[in-house]
């Protein structure tokens, strides 16, 4: 079974699944909102991570004025939701552990709070996966999980028959328990190799347990005491969308 990345900003109302009629970018006193017109009967707002873009989904005939109104009613949540998600991408890479050569956020002057104004000035922010981190990901993970599998196969009782490193969307890692295949996203190459070493238990333990109950738990209990924090600071970074790339 697969566990999600950090929780996505909550959108107002299920957007739309209609065929799009037009796309256009309205400044809102300052955001950039994406609007895409379809043949619905309501609006809806969404944030999408990880860079907090900002999508409105309208009816064909809709004034602009009072796509704009709704915007502006809402922006006190949507200010809420780009500050999660400026500070998510903060902690993604901010970490004494992790390859020097992968960018790092700068602390800001307060040195407290991470704000949307920060996000021009953030390394982490503005990171970008190319070849280079594609490549050093995928070799990171693969130099480790040997050894990882050594160390939690005889705790957890149970051995992957393959594991698969693959870019991955929403996800740190799934697995198929009919088959023991894991896959891990390849983001965790270049993070905090703790977080790789508690999603490959994660997963490892789903070849026991197929959901997230009594069971698992105790499990994870067992092997990895500390799993619950460990998924907490996970689940507060960010996943950037890589290339689709598979091993």
């Amino acid at each position: 079974m697969s566990f999600r990345g950090m929780p996505r900003a909550r959108s107002f109302s299920a957007p739309s699944q209609r065929a799009l009629i037009s796309r256009e970018t309205l400044n809102v006193d300052g955001l950039q909102v994406a609007v895409l017109r379809k043949n619905n009967r309501n609006m809806y707002l969404r944030i999408k991570p990880p860079y907090g873009a900002i999508e409105v989904t309208a009816p064909a005939r809709m004034p602009e004025r009072a796509i704009v109104d709704f915007v502006r009613d809402r922006r006190e949540w949507i200010d809420d939701a780009l500050r999660k998600m400026a500070a998510a991408r903060s902690r993604t890479f901010a970490s004494a552990n992790v390859d020097p050569s992968v960018p790092s956020p700068s602390i800001a002057a307060t040195g407290t709070e991470v704000s949307v104004a920060r996000e021009t000035t953030d390394a982490a922010a503005s990171f970008t996966w190319n070849e280079q981190y594609v490549e050093k990901a995928r070799r990171s993970i693969e130099q480790r999980i040997p050894a990882l599998v050594e160390k939690w196969a005889p705790i957890i009782g149970r051995s992957p028959s393959k594991i698969t490193v693959r870019a991955m969307t929403s996800r740190w890692g799934s697995c198929t328990p009919k088959t023991s295949r894991i896959r891990l996203n390849l983001q965790l190459g270049l993070m905090d190799p703790k977080f790789l070493e508690y999603v490959l238990v994660h997963e490892m333990t789903h070849l026991w347990e197929h959901g997230h109950g009594a069971g698992f738990q105790a499990r994870m209990s067992d092997a990895l005491p500390e799993w619950k924090e460990l998924r907490r600071e996970l689940n507060r970074c960010t996943i950037f969308e890589a290339p689709q790339v598979q091993r």
